[in-house]
């Protein structure tokens, strides 16, 4: 007997128990109960890269599906045990092998049977006599479609491990984003700060802060990282740590620590500038805009630099509201522009409210932004008692206008009360 040759399709008998599939070898299961048609089917596919697996009925054709899991089915639908529409519906009823092709191979030629096995979920049909280039065809095709069908199960399993892997590194960035602002509010006489923050679905580039700086002043700010996801968090740690007090950007070490020399508050254009030199945007393929305060709370002065960040505002006791607006552009240019500084003198009673671009450009499901006037005339109309209230209130007003539009950006606001130092 000579061994077959390496092209010829591999036929396995019809007792076979065992798994050979060979890799680069689709398997197709072969179901008549006619020798002959089998025997002319084997010679039909001889020349293709096929394994073949015979079945003698109906009730043979599902022990081998099951068992064999071919890539293809080349069913008959006259056959004993079972016919070949059972077998089919069988099949298809069964999740494990519901996405298997069968092509129906029967000499019933009427329409109604036809359309019977493909109601059923069979492929294609193909009436006996065969003709032998059709049937390679469309055995062919199907193959493909199998390939093609499993290729894509494939890319969609990587990009759902992918996805996965993604989603653990959203969580952990978002984790970071949550852990750089405030956890509690300041304890300084004569200030009162609050704040909300309302992550969006993908992590941005908000944070906030406020640090204390001497005896009597304190530095506040607010960012905003261009874009979302992990390299914009990674900026904005970066950005959150160089504005400790440590870092020596907000103050200016001693220059003789043993003396005492205490450390100088470096003013918020200084500050600015400083950051725009530490984070040029080729380096980091990132800009971020911000505003930067020095409060001194007891005098109530109130220092200021806003690099393309939403204008703050200033809500004076008796309602009237001023916005800061010096500065200068975003920071990241390589100090193309001055940052200019602002000033002004807080009372008992004034609010500053900081805010980034979340809020007033966060839009309705008809596409209308919230915008900056809605915003000052809610922090300017004088109905919360406190700056918490205030800040609750944004949000929830911001829910009501959109009306189930979920937001596309960090809503992020935060504000403080100058109270003086007879205040606290």
């Amino acid at each position: 007997m000579h061994a077959p040759a390496d092209n010829a399709p591999r036929s396995v008998a019809a007792d076979f128990t065992g798994d050979t599939r060979t890799a680069s070898r689709p398997r197709i299961l072969v179901a008549d109960d006619s020798a002959m048609n089998r025997k002319l089917l084997v010679a039909i596919l001889a020349k293709e890269e096929v394994e073949i697996v015979e079945a003698v009925d109906g009730v043979d054709a599902l022990s081998k599906a099951r068992l064999q899991r071919p890539d293809l089915v080349l069913l008959d639908i006259v056959m004993p045990g079972k016919d070949g529409y059972e077998v089919c519906a069988e099949l298809k009823a069964d999740p494990k092998f519901a996405n298997i092709p069968v092509i129906i191979l029967s000499a019933l030629t009427q329409p109604a049977d036809k359309v019977r096995a493909l109601e059923l979920g069979a492929v294609d049909y193909v009436t006996k006599p065969f003709d032998r280039g059709e049937v390679l065809a469309r055995v062919r095709n199907q193959l493909q479609i199998r390939k093609l069908t499993a290729s894509l199960v494939q890319a969609n399993r990587d990009l759902v491990a992918k996805q996965k892997d993604l989603d653990a590194d959203l969580r952990a960035a978002g984790d970071i984003q949550l852990s750089l602002i405030p956890r509690t509010r300041p304890d300084v006489p004569g200030f009162d700060m609050a704040w909300r923050f309302v992550p969006c679905s993908s992590v941005g580039g908000d944070i906030f802060n406020v640090v204390r700086l001497d005896e009597r002043r304190l530095g506040l700010y607010m960012v905003d990282v261009s874009g979302h996801g992990v390299p914009a968090a990674m900026v904005t740690v970066s950005v959150a740590q160089s504005l400790t007090p440590q870092a020596g950007i907000v103050l200016e070490p001693r220059h003789n620590a043993s003396a005492g020399d205490a450390p100088v508050v470096r003013s918020p254009g200084r500050v600015l500038e400083m950051l725009d030199t530490e984070f040029p945007m080729e380096r980091f393929d990132k800009y971020f805009t911000m505003v930067y305060l020095v409060l001194d709370v007891v005098s109530g002065e109130l220092r200021y630099c806003n690099a393309a960040h939403p204008r703050p505002v200033v809500v004076r006791k008796d309602g009237r509201f001023e916005l800061l607006e010096a500065g200068g552009t975003i920071v990241g240019l390589g100090g193309i522009m001055p940052f200019e500084e602002g000033g002004v003198v807080l009372e008992p009673g004034d609010r500053v409210y900081l805010f980034t671009d979340g809020i007033t450009e966060f839009a309705d499901t008809d596409g209308e932004e919230y915008g900056e006037e809605r915003l000052r005339e809610l922090l300017a109309s004088g109905g919360a008692p406190h700056v918490q209230a205030a800040c609750d209130g944004v949000v929830d007003a911001l829910a009501d206008f959109g009306q189930g539009a979920r937001p596309n950006d960090d809503v992020t606001i935060t504000g403080f009360e100058f109270r003086g130092p007879e205040g606290g």
